[in-house]
C-alpha cells in the first residue's frame, strides 16, 4: 500500500531545467538574474508594484516590522491560532504579541475582539489567512485606519486566495509569503514580502540587504544595521518555473477540496470544511475538517488511524497561549480557538492526489464518525 504524504511540492522538468540553468550559469554577472525576475514576476502576479524575495515568510515579516519601526514597548495584534512563525518576529523586535480570538467558520482573527485588544501601544494587526481561508479584510482595515494602526497581511498559506477581488497579501500595508517545501508553489524554502508602498519597499529593501542602500556607491556600505534574509538564484529559479504554473497549481488544490467536500458531504451533521464566503477565493492549502462540538471525537485516535493506513495527518494548530513560551500571552481569553484546535485536523492534499487517495482518507473519516 503506498504511503499518502500530507503534502510534497509539484515538482517538474521546467523547474529541473531552471534549477539546472541557475547552477550551471547563474554567477557573475547573472547571480541576481532568476532572483530579480522572480521578484518582477511575483509582483506582477500580486498586481502590486513592489515585491522582495526573502529566505523565508518570516524573515520577511521582521524585514516588514522593523521597516514600520515597531520595536520595544509596542504592541501588535494577532490571532491566537497561528504557527509560532507569525509571533516570532513581534518578539524579535522587542514588541509584545497580544492575541485574540477568532471567528469559527474561517479560524482567522475576530474583528470584534480586535478591536477590543486596541490600547495606546498598539502599533500594527496582522491578519493571517489560516489554510487558505481569508481575514475579513473590511473590517480589519476600517480598524486600521480609524485607529491609525497598520494591518499587516501573513499570507503564508494564502496564495491562490483572494479578497473582493484582490489577492490574498495585496490589501494591507504589507503582505508575507511562504515557499517552503509544504506550500502551494514552493522553492524548497523562501518567502516574499509584497507592498503598495514605494518608502517602505525602500527601507525593507535596505534592511534586506545588510543596511546597504540601493544606489549607494560606496562599496560595502551600510546605512544602517541590517539583517541577511535574501534567497538564492537557485531558489529563485526554482520560483520562476512555479509562477509560470502557478494558475494549474491553485486549480489543483482546489479540485482535491472538491473531491473532499464531495466525500465527506454525507458528514455534513459530524463536521465541517475549510469555508470560501461570497466575494472570496480559498486557495485551499490545506483542506480541514473541524468536527461540531455535539460530535464525540478523539484526534489522536483518528490520526492513529491514519498512521495504521500510512497516510499523513496533521494537528490544527496549537493557540500560542498554550506553547507557554516567553512573551506569548497566558490566560487569554480565546474559547473559540481553545474549543477548536482539539477537534479538527489537517487531510492530505499534495498536488497530484487523485480520486483513490481522496476516498482512503475519507473513508477512514467516515469510518471514524459512524463507530
Amino acid at each position: 500500500m503506498s504511503r499518502i504524504h500530507y503534502t510534497k511540492p509539484s515538482i517538474g522538468e521546467l523547474e529541473v531545467r531552471y534549477a539546472t540553468d541557475a547552477a550551471a550559469n547563474g554567477w557573475g554577472e547573472r547571480c541576481y538574474e532568476y532572483i530579480e525576475r522572480f521578484e518582477k514576476s511575483f509582483a506582477a502576479f500580486m498586481d502590486l508594484p513592489y515585491a522582495i524575495s526573502t529566505s523565508s515568510c518570516t524573515g520577511a515579516m521582521h524585514l516588514g516590522l522593523a521597516a514600520l519601526g515597531i520595536g520595544a514597548g509596542d504592541e501588535v495584534i494577532l490571532a491566537d491560532i497561528n504557527w509560532i512563525a507569525t509571533a516570532a518576529p513581534i518578539v524579535h523586535v522587542g514588541a509584545t504579541p497580544v492575541l485574540v480570538d477568532i471567528l469559527a467558520d474561517t479560524w482567522c482573527l475576530d474583528p470584534v475582539k480586535v478591536e477590543a485588544a486596541i490600547t495606546p501601544r498598539t502599533k500594527a494587526i496582522i491578519a493571517t489567512h489560516l489554510y487558505g481561508s481569508v481575514c475579513d479584510m473590511d473590517a480589519l482595515l476600517e480598524i486600521g485606519r480609524r485607529h491609525g494602526i497598520a494591518v499587516i497581511e501573513d499570507a503564508a498559506e494564502a496564495i491562490g486566495s483572494a479578497y473582493a477581488g484582490k489577492r490574498a497579501g495585496a490589501l494591507g500595508a504589507f503582505g508575507t509569503f511562504s515557499f517552503h517545501g509544504t506550500k502551494t508553489l514552493t522553492t524548497g524554502e523562501g518567502g516574499m514580502f509584497v507592498t503598495h508602498d514605494r518608502a517602505l519597499y525602500e527601507r525593507v529593501l535596505t534592511l534586506s540587504n545588510h543596511g546597504r542602500a540601493k544606489g549607494e556607491t560606496r562599496q560595502f556600505w551600510p546605512s544602517a544595521i541590517g539583517f541577511k534574509y535574501k534567497m538564492s538564484n537557485l531558489q529563485a529559479a526554482i520560483g520562476c518555473a512555479q509562477l509560470e504554473r502557478i494558475d494549474d497549481l491553485i486549480a489543483q488544490k482546489r479540485a482535491i477540496f472538491r473531491m473532499y467536500a464531495e466525500a465527506l458531504a454525507p458528514l455534513a451533521s459530524h463536521l465541517s470544511l475549510n469555508v470560501e464566503h461570497p466575494g472570496t477565493v480559498n486557495g485551499y492549502w490545506m483542506p480541514t475538517v473541524v468536527f461540531h462540538e455535539h460530535v464525540k471525537f478523539d484526534r489522536d485516535a483518528l490520526l492513529a488511524a491514519f498512521k495504521a493506513d500510512q497516510i499523513d495527518g496533521r494537528v490544527f494548530f496549537w493557540p500560542l497561549s498554550e506553547l507557554g513560551l516567553e512573551g506569548l500571552q497566558r490566560p487569554v481569553e480565546t474559547p473559540v480557538a481553545h474549543g477548536i484546535y482539539r477537534r479538527a485536523v489537517n487531510l492530505p492534499s499534495y498536488h497530484d492526489m487523485g480520486p483513490a487517495e481522496i476516498e482512503r482518507v475519507a473513508a477512514i473519516v467516515r469510518r471514524f464518525c459512524e463507530a
